[in-house]
């Protein structure tokens, strides 16, 4: 099995080298190898590869930041995952693309579902929930999963903050 992984350089990226070695060929891409703002370079990328699975986990996540650059985070996250998408499809690829919570705007009382309505409230949001519907209109075999935090030993997230908010050593 082929599978490509994107944003191999971020917490989810890495991790998933680790975690996915033993099951296949893996082609891990990362800002140098896969600009996400170049929609034939995705696809060319892709073509290439001709993976049976791919992963993207690859997101302009700067929150803050989008609002000033909203261009580069829709490409990222709304072009770019539409265009991988599209090429899955016509491989008969499998898509397991990452979203995020921040499709939803908070002011639920109880834990959101599939089925709620989004209503982002940032350039963020919205970026990843044209992901999304990216992803769902190329009508290929796609999974996609929204997380709230990112949980590893790597990096700054919250298990390591709330090692330390306990007085934990953190390595």
């Amino acid at each position: 099995m082929k599978i490509l992984i994107t944003g191999k350089d971020g917490q989810l990226g890495w991790e998933l080298q680790r975690s996915l070695a033993g099951l296949g060929d893996i082609v891990a891409t990362g800002r140098q190898e896969l600009d996400l703002c170049n929609p034939a370079g995705i696809r060319q990328l892709v073509r290439s590869i001709r993976p049976d699975v791919v992963f993207n986990t690859a997101a302009y996540n700067a929150v803050d930041r989008a609002e000033s650059e909203p261009d580069i985070a829709f490409k990222v996250n709304a072009v770019a995952p539409g265009l991988l998408a599209e090429e899955c499809r016509d491989l008969g690829a499998l898509l397991i693309h990452f979203s995020t919570d921040y499709v939803f705007d908070g002011k639920k009382t109880t834990p959101y579902s599939e089925e709620d309505d989004p209503a982002p409230l940032s350039v963020y949001g919205r970026s990843k929930l044209a992901g999304e519907q990216a992803v769902r209109a190329a009508k290929g075999r796609a999974l996609i999963f929204r997380t709230a935090w990112l949980y590893s030993h790597r990096r700054d997230n919250l298990w390591r903050r709330c090692g330390a908010w306990r007085g934990r050593k953190v390595n």
